[in-house]
């Protein structure tokens, strides 16, 4: 098999169609298709082949695409660099995964020379952009050549190094083979309900290096139009979404609670849009039940992580529907298995947890990772008997809707209970004045931890420690509301835009001999 081989199709099929719109550029099919085979023969030309990983270094723009094309048509080893990382966590990337080429865009050149200098294996960059010079990645494919034959590759070859911390802050890889990525084809086409001979747009303004970008193979598969945004800002998004009437796009809750926000969200007409997909961070009921309201009955949630590759449970549209309806308690649910995913809920010693009782979520499937990239103790903690382990702590109904309660790392003990943060970051939001919550464990000697809330407010809104207390203790048992709560203009993110809580945790265990 080749993955490539789907842009190849979709090219014969659909040669004139666009297939990818930047802020510089729009790209046709034949286009993306002879762009892709003359990156290969550029990096053949380079002396790189079958197995040999090239990084990938760039804001949002339609040559990342180009590129992972290209990655899967020569059998290379893609390895997406966030662009949001320091340059010496893009040198960590390269080293760790021994990169041999890096590619980037004009604002990365100076990560792309500190690699140079600190990493062997780094023969070349390629620079994106339109000036022809040394290092150019327009020069590279002028002057290679237009025709490629692609590979047949098994499933297990590596395809993707896709570097992510989860919550431990480490940069680490997890293997993505080309089994994995065609399983990400055959589960987003499952669910699509396209029609080629009238092709969809989506818009991405999250990084397509990660969660935006997952879904790209599989539509360019279908023919669709892929609108690139280099950054998110709710006038410049609505906007694009208004002049292309597309009809699809991804977003985090972060950029949802953005729109909801803006004063001038209903100046634009967005009402092509069928289907918003979200993820990548949780999102409270009160705040997903605003967004239904001025979206319409259109969201749809996907739960995974990189280990995954994708998606392995959604809540869809018509589940979100039936949950404003008649099953409220559905909204703080990540949805049901997808597919080819199996999902548990284990005990400790690996018992399947009965209906209700909560334990860790593991999860089995044709897109689960092959381990981590030279990380062996990682892998076997991470993976046993053939599952992956989440760390996730969640429990299902008996309709098979799962709910993911909190992070075996995040639980809280309080004087011998325990709680965990997101249902106080939950209640929290319920709280009108409320735009972000973040719940943590502080040190106490006598209860050994409290709950401590760290709260932004939503602009021009007023709210004090004891009201927000107040109202969770009546929404939750009293022993689990905060015993403080500390006021921000900002919490810590990471370059995805999730709320780092071991950050906001750290504050509070400054000068402790203990962590726990």
């Amino acid at each position: 098999m080749n993955l490539g081989s789907l842009v190849v199709r979709a090219a014969r099929f659909w040669g004139d169609r666009i297939a990818l719109k930047d802020e510089q550029k729009t790209v046709s099919y034949s286009e993306l298709d002879e762009r892709s085979n003359r990156l290969v023969n550029a990096l053949h030309n380079l002396g790189m082949s079958k197995g040999d990983r090239v990084a990938v270094l760039a804001w949002n723009r339609a040559e990342i695409v180009e590129a992972e094309v290209a990655l899967y048509k020569g059998g290379f080893v893609r390895v997406p660099v966030n662009a949001r990382l320091s340059a010496q966590e893009a040198v960590h990337v390269c080293n760790d995964s021994q990169a041999n080429v890096l590619i980037v865009d004009p604002q990365h050149q100076d990560a792309a020379q500190l690699a140079l200098n600190e990493c062997p294996t780094v023969s070349r960059i390629l620079v994106m952009g339109e000036d022809i010079t040394e290092n150019s990645y327009e020069a590279a494919l002028k002057d290679a050549s237009a025709e490629v034959e692609l590979p047949n590759l098994a499933a297990d070859d590596l395809a993707v190094l896709h570097y992510t911390s989860g919550s431990s802050g480490v940069l680490k890889a997890a293997m993505q083979t080309v089994g994995n990525r065609m399983a990400i084809v055959r589960k987003v086409n499952y669910r699509a309900s396209l029609h080629v001979d009238r092709p969809e747009t989506m818009v991405h303004v999250g990084p397509i290096t990660h969660a935006s970008g997952m879904s790209i193979l599989p539509l360019l598969s279908q023919g669709c139009t892929h609108v690139i945004l280099s950054r998110f800002d709710v006038d410049g998004y609505l906007s694009v979404i208004e002049a292309e009437k597309a009809q699809q796009t991804y977003l985090v809750p972060t950029m949802i609670n953005r729109i909801l926000s803006s004063p001038s969200r209903d100046k634009y007409d967005i009402s092509s849009l069928r289907q918003i997909r979200y993820g990548a961070a949780p999102i409270s009921a009160a705040r997903l039940k605003e967004a239904i309201e001025f979206f319409g009955p259109i969201l749809n949630q996907g739960y995974g992580a990189g280990e995954t590759n994708h998606s392995v449970c959604m809540l869809t549209e018509d589940d979100h529907a039936s949950a404003l309806n008649d099953h409220p308690e559905r909204l703080t649910s990540c949805g049901r298995p997808v597919f080819e995913s199996e999902v548990k809920i284990v005990d400790d010693e690996g018992n399947e947890m009965p209906v209700g009782e909560r334990g860790e979520m593991i999860i089995r499937g044709n897109d689960v990772m092959a381990g981590y990239w030279n990380a062996p103790d990682l892998t076997d903690a991470a993976l046993k008997n053939g599952y992956y382990h989440t760390g996730d702590i969640a429990y299902v109904d008996k309709y098979g809707y799962l709910f993911i309660v909190d992070r075996k790392k995040d639980m809280i003990v309080s004087g011998g209970f325990n709680v965990y943060p997101n249902e106080v970051e939950n209640a929290l939001y319920h709280h009108p004045s409320v735009f972000e919550a973040c719940v943590v464990g502080a040190p106490d000697p006598d209860m050994g931890e409290v709950v401590q809330a760290v709260v932004v407010l939503k602009e021009g809104f007023e709210g004090s420690a004891d009201e927000l207390i107040e109202h969770c203790a009546n929404e939750l048992g009293k022993f689990k509301k905060p015993h403080a709560v500390d006021f921000v203009s900002e919490l810590p993110k990471n370059n995805t835009g999730k709320i780092q809580r071991r950050d906001v945790r750290a504050e509070y265990w400054k000068g402790q001999d203990r962590q726990v």
